[in-house]
């Protein structure tokens, strides 16, 4: 299937690795988003966790800064920062800080998802009903960045950043009302609640209000996507991150990434191992032939103008593979 001609980004969560520091963790997130940038992905985002073993990325404007000092070309975002556990205003100056720093380059994705565990949210100061301010809370945002705030944001943005939701549910409405993009993830039209998922789209774009930010709508569809030489091959890459997310589930903590053959060593559940076929098969994964097929299935019937690739994996060396043949697909570079 012929592939649109799109823009194809990276979002990459800074995952721990078994027997590695999260120091290695996070020079790895550098070094994939310098390929990236040779490869011809159009932006790099990171992802925001707190208190998770397996993530070494809790701060993502922090590392954004070490992302765009180490790239020269690449748009470098975040996937996303979650609003409810910050100050508008502090959110705003950090975004306008980087974009002064790094003018043109820096994406501000924004998410309404609170802490994991009780404990976590206590430490952020903030409780499970945080998230129902989401939209009072962006409004507030954007009045920092765009400049029509009670205070004036230093640095002034002046709406250079632009913003994105990570829409689920009434993110999509959040997003129309204020005329921004959406980035919503692709599992959720390939599977039962597909028509759901596309009539959200269809809302979207229905009521979407053109801003100083949009003057359309834009959709940025996320997916685990793995290229290789066969479907196994290409499980093989997805299973370590499949099997931390099967543990999370069970044990209720997500660990470091481990190598793909000791998983296969392991006595799982019949619920673990459901979890992890679950995810494999909400994956795009296999051949070239095979990913193209899905792909072009999945972005035509969204109407995509972007795909985000989120996956992740043990082998570094393995992922950077992936990452080539996907932009080769597209043909990227």
């Amino acid at each position: 299937m012929q592939l649109p001609s799109i823009p194809v980004s990276i979002l990459d969560r800074a995952n721990a690795r078994e027997g590695r520091t999260a120091a290695d963790a996070l020079n790895a997130t550098v070094a994939r988003a310098q390929r990236a940038e040779g490869l011809g992905y159009h932006r790099f985002w990171v992802a925001e966790h707190h208190g998770v073993p397996g993530i070494a990325g809790s701060a993502p404007t922090v590392l954004m800064a070490a992302v765009a000092a180490r790239t020269a070309r690449i748009r470098v975002g975040s996937g996303g920062v979650m609003l409810p556990n910050h100050q508008p205003l502090v959110v705003a100056e950090q975004a306008a800080t980087l974009q002064a720093l790094f003018p043109g380059r820096i994406d501000l994705g924004l998410g309404r998802s609170v802490g994991f565990t009780p404990a976590v949210r206590a430490a952020l100061r903030q409780d499970g009903d945080a998230a129902h301010a989401f939209t009072e809370d962006l409004a507030e945002l954007l009045a920092y960045l765009r400049g029509g705030a009670d205070i004036t944001a230093r640095p002034e943005d002046c709406g250079a950043t632009p913003p994105f939701v990570l829409a689920t549910g009434k993110g999509v409405d959040t997003a129309a009302k204020a005329g921004l993009a959406v980035v919503v993830g692709g599992p959720a039209f390939s599977g039962r609640a597909s028509a759901l998922a596309l009539g959200a789209l269809e809302r979207y774009r229905r009521n979407f209000r053109p801003s100083a930010y949009y003057s359309e709508p834009y959709v940025i569809i996320s997916a685990n996507v793995a290229v290789a030489d066969s479907a196994e091959e290409a499980e093989e890459l997805l299973l370590p991150e499949a099997w931390a997310m099967a543990l999370s589930r069970t044990r209720g903590e997500f660990p470091p990434l481990a190598p793909a053959d000791a998983i296969r060593d392991v006595k799982m559940s019949p619920r673990q191992q459901q979890l992890v076929a679950e995810s494999l098969s909400a994956s795009v994964a296999g051949t070239d032939a095979a990913v193209a097929e899905r792909l072009g299935r999945l972005l035509a019937a969204t109407g995509a103008d972007e795909l985000m690739v989120t996956t992740n994996t043990f082998d570094t060396d393995v992922l950077a593979a992936a990452d080539r043949r996907l932009a080769g697909m597209f043909g990227l570079a």
